[in-house]
């Protein structure tokens, strides 16, 4: 996939904080890809760097995951 290509196109990113305080990503339509960051707006410019890395690997994939939710329970 090229940046051409990529213009428009939306990942969903699930965001979560650690024990240590450092935010962490996960792509959910690209297994694999994720990263850290101590602020939001450094997580956001990593994950960035993240998806274009993973694009450009020689993996060959297919982006097939959709987002659908996420529900807390609680117990």
């Amino acid at each position: 996939m090229t940046n051409k290509m990529l213009n428009g196109h939306k990942f969903t990113v699930i965001i979560e904080k650690d024990e240590d305080g450092w935010f962490v990503s996960e792509v959910v339509e690209l297994p694999g890809c994720h990263t850290q960051g101590r602020t939001i707006d450094q997580l956001i410019v990593r994950t960035r760097e993240a998806i274009m890395a993973y694009l450009e690997s020689d993996k060959d994939f297919e982006i097939e995951a959709k987002f659908v939710g996420i529900q807390q329970i609680e117990m």
